[in-house]
C-alpha cells in the first residue's frame, strides 16, 4: 500500500476525455484548470485518474486498488451520462457525447466510494452520477426550463442547518450551471439542500454518511476565484480529506 506524506491531502479526480486540445492537437484527457486551482488553494493535491472501464464496466476491486492512496475524491462536471444507466429507453433533445467507459468508471468510482469513509465533493455530472448510483434517475428534457441552466448564473436557495451551509457560510449563492439534465427521482437516502426557483435540485447531501459528501448541480469552480463562498466549499472538502487521514 502506497503512503501519502505530503503535508497536502491527496484529491483523486477522474479525467475527462476530449476529442482534441489546442496545445497537443490530438485525442486528450483533461481536468478543468480552475477545478485543480480550487483544489490547490484549498490545501489539496489534484491527481488526474485515467477512466479505465473497459467494456463500459470498471473491476470494482481495481477501483478500489487504484483509490486506495487517497484523501478524497472529487467526481466533476463533463459530458452527460447515457439514458440507459438509469433505466431510460432513448435520450429527448440532445445527448453530449456520452461516452461508455467515461460512465462506467464514473458510476464505479461513486459504488465504491459511497461503501467507504472517504470524503467526496461531487459536482454537476458528479453529482448526476452519485443519484444514479444510488438508484435514482435523471429527467433529459428540462424542455423551457433548458435556457435557465446552461451558461446561467443564477441564485440559489440553500436549506439551513446542512452540511451545504456550513460549508459554505451562506443560504442564497450565486452558482453557475452548464447543464442539460437534472436529478429526477432521489437515489437512496439522499436529501436535498439546494433548489433553485424553478425546482431544480441544485445539491444533494447522505445525512446518514458518516463521511463527509456534498453534491452540487452547479460550477463552483467558475466562480471560486473572486467568491469567498464557493472557495469554501473546496475548503471545507479538503479540510474533511486531511481529518480522514
Amino acid at each position: 500500500m502506497l503512503v501519502n506524506r505530503s503535508p497536502r491531502p491527496l484529491i483523486a479526480i477522474p479525467a475527462r476525455f476530449a476529442v482534441s486540445t489546442s496545445a497537443l492537437r490530438h485525442a486528450a484527457e483533461v481536468v478543468a484548470r480552475a477545478l485543480v486551482e480550487a483544489v490547490w488553494r484549498a490545501g489539496g493535491e489534484p491527481v488526474t485518474l485515467h477512466p479505465h472501464a473497459p467494456g463500459g464496466s470498471s473491476d470494482p476491486a481495481l477501483v478500489a486498488d487504484r483509490l486506495r492512496r487517497f484523501d478524497g475524491v472529487l467526481l466533476p462536471g463533463g459530458d452527460e451520462l447515457a439514458a440507459g444507466r438509469y433505466g431510460t429507453a432513448r435520450a429527448y433533445g440532445t445527448t453530449y457525447d456520452a461516452d461508455a467507459e467515461q460512465d462506467g468508471f464514473d458510476l464505479a468510482v461513486a459504488h465504491h466510494v459511497l461503501r467507504t469513509d472517504l470524503p467526496l465533493l461531487a459536482i454537476c455530472r458528479g453529482l448526476q452520477a452519485v443519484n444514479v448510483a444510488l438508484g435514482g434517475t435523471l429527467q433529459e428534457h428540462l424542455a423551457g426550463r433548458r435556457r435557465e441552466h446552461h451558461h446561467l448564473v443564477h441564485q440559489v436557495t440553500v436549506e439551513p442547518a446542512t452540511l451545504l451551509e456550513l460549508s459554505m457560510g451562506a443560504r442564497v449563492v450565486t452558482a453557475s450551471c452548464l447543464h442539460h439534465r437534472r436529478v429526477d427521482r432521489l437515489g437512496a437516502g439522499l436529501k436535498v439542500t439546494a433548489q433553485a426557483t424553478d425546482g431544480t435540485r441544485e445539491a444533494l447531501e447522505l445525512p446518514h454518511r458518516r463521511a463527509w459528501f456534498a453534491g452540487v448541480q452547479w460550477h463552483p469552480e467558475h466562480t471560486a476565484p473572486h467568491d469567498p463562498a464557493q472557495q469554501a466549499l473546496f475548503e471545507a472538502f479538503v479540510r474533511a480529506t486531511g481529518a480522514s487521514r
